[in-house]
């Protein structure tokens, strides 16, 4: 039993990484895509453009985090495993998930709103700072999916589950 509850909360780190991983490869790829567009005809907007490409490669980070914290938590990293029961591995596979499935969704959804704003600034590039809020605020629900998942790692007792 022990192993499958170690195996949870490998699981769970892995998707954490896998799937905000993923959705940041895409969005910054879409943004990036739309990005060479504009530069194309206007090389001189490279440097704002790069702040909106790098927007949504945030999330990644963000799963990068859940996934390190919790290989911490076990023992994977940082000193011997621990030993991790059932209950307690599914606690940390559920731990994960808000960061995995929040992460995936919002960078590929902040890359939407990326391009969208890349295209305002290849028409109007005074309007940065309103380009870049557009789509800081799909960040937002990425922080909150962050704090629930290290909040939810962090509440993990040690006692034996």
């Amino acid at each position: 039993m022990d192993q499958l509850g170690m195996a949870l909360a490998l699981l769970g780190a892995v998707l954490a990484a896998l799937l905000a991983g993923i959705g940041s490869a895409i969005g910054v790829g879409m943004a990036g895509q739309a990005a060479a567009g504009v530069v194309t005809e206007d090389p001189g907007k490279f440097s704002k453009l790069l702040i909106l490409q790098l927007l949504p490669g945030t999330q990644g980070i963000y799963g990068f985090l859940i996934a390190f914290l919790t290989l911490s938590q076990i023992g994977v990293i940082g000193g011997g495993a621990v030993e991790v029961s059932m209950t307690k591995g599914m606690l940390y596979f559920l731990a994960c998930m808000p960061m995995a499935f929040v992460g995936l969704w919002s960078a590929i959804r902040q890359a939407k709103a990326a391009v969208s704003c890349i295209g305002l600034i290849a028409k109007r590039p005074d309007q940065l700072g309103k380009a870049i809020i557009l789509p800081a605020m799909v960040e937002t629900y990425a922080i909150l999916a962050l704090l629930v998942s290290i909040l939810a790692i962090f509440g993990i007792t040690p006692l034996a589950l």
